[in-house]
């Protein structure tokens, strides 16, 4: 079953020949690879606007709905069985179009085309913010946490274009997988990062800081629109559905894909929400009304300033992966 012919749509041309090597580990490495951004490290200030009770459930009850929808699009990468069906549907246009038709395929392509432009504006300008922030990290080191430390990222953002081109250049997913192993691990560390720093903040303050209502507001307006957002920062930071059946075709059988990538999502999803309670509950226990929008980019933290860098490298590293494997 790893070896086939594949017949062609009005979406992708016929692949002949196909080897498809990929695990639930590789799997796994893709999914994390997608899904935990550097966004993770604004989770804290989501986390300040929902409060100690509302911040985490919000977390769990996203995750869940991400493991259902992920499970239930698994079962349509085969069709019209979900594990024996001879029909592959190798990407989420695809099972659009086997399900749902061309015309609503066509509709889905370009509301996916137009999500997957503003991802490829974030991470070029989530890159420039990183690089820049090694820069100041460096200029507070030396001149003092108010000194005035400001730097353009145009020239970083141009390098990131530069990179992008050249790995561009890699076929397809199948050819990716040493990619997302990197970014996996980038990611993992700036978020193992960003808990550990907030979780140190915490033993040096002696106390857990924040409430069950989460930062207060001015007006009952402003409250409102910051707890919107905190929900869509959370709800952004989760869903993998248009990159899952694409990494799901990477997968060897037996046993068959929709098993393996279950598996690999439920993995995923666990890390994840793992990571993005440590890092929104430490940062929030360690800063409450204080909590900035970014961990590292935001400078909650100014020292050790080594590791400020060596985060800010990690999540520069993780996007350079991390927009081949979105986009």
């Amino acid at each position: 079953m790893g070896v086939e012919e594949e017949a062609s749509s009005f979406l992708h041309a016929p692949r002949p020949g196909i080897k498809r090597t990929g695990t639930a580990w590789t799997a796994v490495a893709h999914i994390i690879t997608g899904v935990i951004g550097s966004g993770v490290l604004s989770l804290a200030w989501s986390m300040a606007q929902l409060g100690w009770i509302a911040g985490p459930v919000t977390m769990l009850c996203f995750a869940l709905v991400t493991l259902v929808s992920a499970f239930l699009l698994c079962d349509c990468y085969r069709s019209p069985d979900p594990e024996f069906g001879p029909k592959r549907n190798r990407s989420y246009l695809e099972a659009v179009h086997e399900t749902l038709g061309k015309r609503n395929a066509l509709i889905c392509g370009v509301l996916a085309q137009i999500g997957l432009y503003g991802t490829g504006i974030v991470y070029t300008i989530t890159t420039a913010i990183s690089m820049r922030a090694i820069q100041k990290s460096n200029c507070y080191h030396k001149e003092g946490h108010e000194a005035t430390c400001e730097y353009g990222g145009s020239l970083y953002m141009l390098l990131f274009g530069v990179v992008q081109v050249v790995l561009s250049q890699i076929p397809d997913f199948h050819n990716l997988q040493w990619l997302s192993i990197v970014a996996a691990i980038m990611s993992v560390s700036y978020a193992s990062i960003g808990f550990a720093l907030g979780f140190a903040q915490v033993i040096a303050n002696g106390f857990v800081k924040g409430g069950i209502a989460g930062v207060s507001a001015y007006r009952a307006a402003d409250k409102v629109w910051n707890v919107s957002q905190a929900l869509g920062d959370i709800a952004f930071a989760y869903p993998y559905s248009l990159i899952l059946l694409e990494i799901q075709d990477t997968l060897k059988s037996p046993p068959s894909e929709s098993k393996s990538m279950k598996k690999a999502s439920t993995i995923a999803v666990v890390v994840t929400t793992f990571f993005y309670l440590c890092c929104g509950g430490f940062g929030y226990a360690a800063f409450g009304e204080k909590t900035p929008g970014n961990l590292l980019t935001g400078f909650g933290f100014y020292e050790p300033y080594w590791l400020i860098d060596l985060a800010n490298a990690c999540i520069v590293l993780h996007l350079v992966g991390g927009y081949q494997v979105s986009n």
